[in-house]
């Protein structure tokens, strides 16, 4: 069914924007937390390690998907550059706070220099992030809603699991690419290529797992809100910020 007008009231729109705003900080948090080696080894030259944060940034996809599916387009632009607000304005705090001068005992017990491994390199990581993100974010729900309207609402798996193997390519060669390039800390050249493998793969692979809960929710909102948006006459143009 397609809405009448851009002001109708949702029940949950709100809410799932604000898990994907969470999701997509706290992903960035944890990309400057740690690198991960679970022990699987390599193939060839690519070992299989990534960055703390791909274990919970496919989620935001999960949620951008079922923003696209169930509201459409415009909604989820909206949602995606409130997203873009909320990692600036994260990495402008962490910015201003390690430029604060530090109590002495704490600067003393290590706390300036923990600070700066885990945090420091959070405003670097928001550059790769946030160019990664919009590009990636945007080529998703792009896909997703174009297939929509060819497939007329047919095959969910495919249009997700379809959307996601461009967004997610696109967000990991940029992300960890820029990252590298501007030395954030624990990403050097060495390891770039398996990073970008490791986290494409486990990116799609988390949304993959995930479609029967992908496919619950958004019937579950399809039905409580009333709504199934297709895309038919939409300006997908990222920069037109109306919903």
């Amino acid at each position: 069914m397609q809405p009448t007008s851009s002001r109708i009231q949702y029940r949950y729109y709100d809410l799932v924007m604000a898990t994907f705003v969470t999701v997509l900080l706290l992903s960035n948090l944890l990309s400057s937390a740690k690198i991960i080696d679970i022990g699987l080894g390599s193939v060839g030259s690519l070992a299989f390690i990534f960055d703390a944060g791909t274990i919970v940034f496919p989620i935001s996809y999960i949620f951008g998907d079922i923003l696209t599916e169930v509201y459409g387009y415009k909604r989820s632009r909206r949602v995606i550059w409130m997203g873009f607000g909320a990692s600036v304005l994260m990495a402008l705090c962490v910015w201003v706070v390690g430029l604060l001068p530090g109590e002495a005992y704490w600067v003393d017990s290590t706390g300036q220099s923990a600070y700066d491994a885990i945090l420091g390199g959070i405003p670097n990581l928001i550059v790769a992030s946030l160019a990664a993100y919009l590009a990636g974010e945007f080529l998703n729900s792009f896909v997703l809603a174009k297939l929509k309207v060819i497939t007329e609402g047919r095959y969910l798996w495919v249009r997700t699991i379809g959307s996601t193997l461009i967004g997610e390519g696109a967000d990991s060669i940029i992300f960890v690419g820029i990252a590298t390039l501007l030395g954030t800390p624990g990403f050097v050249p060495e390891i770039m290529l398996s990073l970008i493998a490791t986290n494409y793969i486990l990116k799609v692979g988390i949304e993959a797992a995930m479609t029967p809960v992908t496919y619950k929710v958004v019937n579950t909102l399809k039905r409580v809100e009333n709504e199934d948006y297709y895309d038919r006459d939409t300006d997908f143009n990222p920069f037109k910020l109306s919903a």
